[in-house]
């Protein structure tokens, strides 16, 4: 089992765990809205200039075939909507109602909506350890609900965090459909539009769209946080699923709380230490998960980037390519046993 989709995961989990701190001091002087529109777009400007600076297109010559197709379109539709526009508007206007540290936290809740939806309505397998790990995050969400201060629970922060967070659950078993398609095109199309849209809709409400240092960080944290990390992101869902690739995310969250601990000087209370534990305790279950079975690999032939270190694509070339490459290839039927999660090669019945 190819290592490379854990190092997509988490690259893409740390650069998405700095935002909540940083975006609980920009949301202080962005109207929430704007600040989304503000993300998205600087998700779109950093990987333009990403691509103009390699001299990438969003389709490469060198990969025929791993562009976006019209029977894509529906997927992208629907992971731009629901993770692009409603879901960053939901934790922006969460955030300014909780505290860093509490929204890094919950963002773990991610998982979980990415996992229910995985195994509930496109048939992803799901063991024993894993569905604990949901339970744990699960009881830490309602912890960090909880406000000290008042002795009673803050819902309206949290809820549109979850919402955000079952928003982008539906955005990741969208993206995982074309997940082997160009990650750099995808994340183009999508910030473009998601952009656009927010900052559209502002100003139809008359929102003020500011133009300060405090607007060129969050174009600068929307290249890193939402561009870059959701390239390598849609690289991960090909080779881990969309379960435990939203499991293996919540190593995000950690990221977030230390950050906020340190830039926000936030102190909670005693929630702090059960939430805290409870989202390590569902780590830990979740990369202890194993998973290994004799399966069958029907016949099929098709065109996708991959390279010949995984198993599943050890097939002979005229001259063999190093590295990642795309062309139409067949993989034979075959019947055999490995540790898999369920990737593109092993999304089959248990």
């Amino acid at each position: 089992m190819t290592q490379k989709p854990l190092l997509y995961i988490l690259v893409s989990a740390a650069c998405f765990g700095i935002s909540p701190p940083i975006a609980k001091i920009l949301v202080a002087d962005i109207p929430p809205l704007v600040l989304a529109g503000l993300l998205y777009s600087g998700a779109f400007l950093g990987l333009s200039l990403f691509a103009l600076a390699s001299k990438v297109r969003p389709t490469a010559p060198e990969a025929p075939g791993t562009g976006l197709r019209a029977k894509d379109l529906p997927w992208l539709a629907g992971a731009t909507l629901f993770g692009g526009i409603i879901a960053p508007i939901s934790l922006m206007y969460g955030l300014s109602l909780t505290s860093g540290f509490a929204t890094s936290l919950l963002l773990n809740l991610e998982g979980v909506a990415t996992a229910l939806i995985a195994v509930l309505f496109f048939q992803e397998n799901a063991g024993r350890r894993l569905w604990w790990a949901l339970a744990c995050m699960t009881a830490a969400g309602i912890f960090l609900a909880w406000d000290p201060d008042r002795g009673s629970f803050n819902l309206a922060g949290p809820l549109l965090i979850c919402l955000s967070m079952f928003c982008w659950g539906i955005d990741n078993n969208a993206t995982r459909h074309i997940s082997a398609r160009d990650p750099i095109q995808i994340a183009l199309l999508k910030g473009l539009v998601s952009g656009t849209a927010s900052l559209s809709l502002a100003w139809l409400l008359g929102m003020e769209i500011p133009w300060s240092g405090r607007t060129v960080l969050a174009l600068l944290l929307g290249a890193l946080s939402y561009g870059v990390s959701l390239v390598f992101f849609i690289k991960a869902l090909a080779g881990l699923g969309s379960f435990r690739t939203g499991l293996f995310f919540s190593l995000a969250p950690f990221i977030g709380a230390l950050a906020s601990l340190a830039l926000l000087k936030e102190w909670i209370g005693w929630i702090m230490f059960p939430a805290a534990g409870l989202m390590i305790a569902g780590f830990w279950l979740m990369i202890e998960e194993k998973h290994d079975h004799s399966h069958v690999h029907a016949a099929v032939t098709h065109t996708h980037g991959h390279d010949h270190e995984e198993i599943h694509h050890r097939h002979p070339h005229d001259a063999a390519p190093q590295g990642s490459h795309s062309h139409e290839h067949t993989h034979p039927a075959k019947v055999h046993a490995h540790a898999h999660w369920p990737d593109t090669h092993h999304r089959h019945d248990h």
